[in-house]
């Protein structure tokens, strides 16, 4: 239906303005009179009209009420319109006193008259550009099988979401109810939605089949969303996410770009406090050397130490395709810090010689490793290499060039190793322990964490593609756990180690509580609009070489002299 109703001519628009500033001053007239027409003189209000018509054309065409759509009338319409009215009455009644001045009939009008067609012209004007726009509101919504929306923050994103969804002639949505955890907010009416607090989702659910629930709050406690999302799950209701300011398309977003919600999104937890005061004065105007800085982790720790301005960044990866793509993903970046990719092997002992030769870095950030611990079970050579021999290369030559910080990057697969990865990393631990003791020079860092969401191999990745396939989701065993950070958390914590450090330390890491990875399979069955077991298989595989059921992890960060 909505399809037969095109867009109004802007003439239009203004013939109807101007007829309505026209009949507002002639009711205006007729108001003063006591409704008596015979006290009016028409002649003179003939001569007003004219004089109105002239002024109201020349402000609507400087303010340019008839631009826009009328059935998406906002408050930059209500605001122009308002200034229009406004400057043309002032004209008029400035003309009417200067008329009444020198004794001519030009224009004459009493205040009274002035001020009750000012009003009555601005009261015309919006409101039926209103009654259009609910007229074509009303023909959305009356839809057949229309969709109903919850959003999540009732703030100023909150109130674009529901603006975005009635501009979408094909969205069929019907924002029933705003949801906030601010009281005050609680029980308002805002464009005719109300306002409820969190706590009264499930009475909401039970009263409306609710189809979607948009999250527009960039605030939302981690605790609050992951919350959000199971009971959405539990029932299944679409969960979206608004997204962030910064992939908005020229300031603005649709409802096309409304995003679906990840499972990294509910792993996260509350943001960590970082001391960025203290790691800008450790790290600005620095010359910093990443290893493995192609890797997930180690490119990740690149661009939050471009936040921190270092002279130089030296990215060392053996990688080549990894390491030109990063290239071409920072070279844009203008903040003064220079960026050097440095193809090479940190076991090879040449190389890294020239490496440290040239640059002589201050602060050595070490995450090159093989991590796998299926492949190392079947390489055992190569994880001695590059995990021991790699790291032992590497920290020597920080001793070597005098190099002020050197942090490794570990795994907890290193507690109780069980298996040849997690033992090359426990081996290559003890090394830098032992030469922390002996070096006066630099301060050797060693941080541990778990599983790392998204990097390369995680098992979120795995799941993604399968899903894609149409499954069977592979799990090796139903009793399996495994401690989660996200990227972003990881590195900003080894760059926190790496500052509070005072040599010789294993930090641990926060990891939360232990995820079992058949809930993490069905949570991201679920998300994808599948139900487990039905559109979607899990089936166990048993466990790999040098897979465990669990890792260690402890609950606090603690340092080992």
């Amino acid at each position: 239906m909505l399809k037969k109703f095109n867009i109004v001519p802007r003439w239009i628009i203004f013939l109807i303005d101007t007829f309505i500033c026209n009949f507002s001053l002639l009711l205006a007239c007729l108001i003063s009179a006591n409704l008596n027409p015979r006290l009016i003189n028409f002649q003179e209000l003939g001569s007003n009209l004219v004089v109105l018509t002239a002024i109201t054309t020349l402000f609507f065409f400087n303010f340019r009420t008839y631009s826009g759509i009328v059935r998406y009338t906002g408050e930059q319409d209500a605001f122009r319109i308002s200034l229009a009215v406004l400057a043309s009455y002032i004209i008029l009644g400035l003309l009417s006193g200067v008329s009444m001045v020198n004794g001519q009939a030009f224009v004459s009008l009493p205040l009274v008259t002035l001020l009750i067609s000012a009003l009555l012209s601005f009261l015309g004007l919006i409101s039926y550009r209103l009654i259009i726009k609910y007229f074509f509101s009303y023909l959305r919504n009356s839809k057949t099988n229309p969709r109903y929306v919850i959003i999540y923050g009732a703030g100023e994103m909150g109130f674009a979401t529901k603006s975005v969804l009635e501009r979408d002639r094909h969205a069929k949505v019907k924002v029933i109810a705003y949801l906030d955890d601010n009281p005050y907010k609680s029980e308002k009416v805002v464009d005719g939605v109300k306002i409820y607090p969190f706590e009264e989702l499930d009475n909401l659910l039970k009263y409306y089949e609710v189809h979607e629930i948009i999250i527009s709050s960039f605030s939302i406690p981690a605790r609050k969303r992951t919350q959000l999302v199971e009971i959405c799950l539990e029932k299944n209701i679409t969960v979206l996410n608004v997204p962030p300011l910064d992939k908005w398309i020229n300031g603005q977003f649709t409802k096309k770009q409304l995003q679906a919600i990840k499972i990294e999104q509910l792993l996260e937890r509350d943001p960590i406090q970082i001391n960025h005061q203290g790691l800008g004065m450790q790290l600005k105007g620095r010359r910093v050397l990443v290893t493995g800085g192609a890797g997930s982790i180690g490119s990740e720790i690149v661009r939050q130490l471009l936040k921190y301005h270092p002279a130089t960044i030296v990215i060392v990866d053996q990688a080549e395709t990894p390491l030109h793509d990063l290239e071409l993903e920072l070279t844009g970046i203008k903040n003064g810090t220079k960026l050097v990719f440095f193809l090479g092997d940190v076991r090879s002992k040449s190389r890294m010689e020239e490496l440290f030769a040239n640059f002589h870095p201050q602060i050595v950030y070490h995450a090159a490793a093989y991590k796998h611990v299926p492949i190392m079970e079947l390489s055992p050579s190569e994880a001695i290499l590059t995990n021991v021999g790699g790291t032992k290369l590497i920290s020597k030559l920080a001793v070597k060039y005098q190099v002020q910080r050197f942090v490794m990057v570990s795994t907890d697969k290193a507690v109780n190793p069980t298996n040849v990865m997690g033992a090359s990393k426990r081996l290559a631990e003890i090394f830098i322990q032992e030469l922390a003791e002996s070096s006066s020079q630099t301060k050797f860092i060693i941080t541990r964490f778990g599983n790392v969401l998204g990097s390369n191999g995680s098992v979120i990745l795995r799941f993604k593609d399968q899903i894609a396939k149409g499954g069977p989701v592979t799990v090796t065993h139903p009793n399996i756990i495994r401690y989660f950070m996200t990227i972003s958390e990881a590195t900003q914590l080894v760059l926190e180690a790496g500052s509070m450090g005072n040599g010789g330390e294993i930090f641990l890491f926060d990891m939360g509580k232990p995820v079992p990875i058949v809930d993490l399979a069905r949570k991201m069955i679920r998300l994808s609009g599948l139900v487990p077991g039905v559109d979607i298989d899990i089936k166990y595989t048993g466990l790999r070489p040098g897979e465990k059921l669990y890792e260690r992890c402890r609950k606090h960060i603690a340092h080992t002299p």
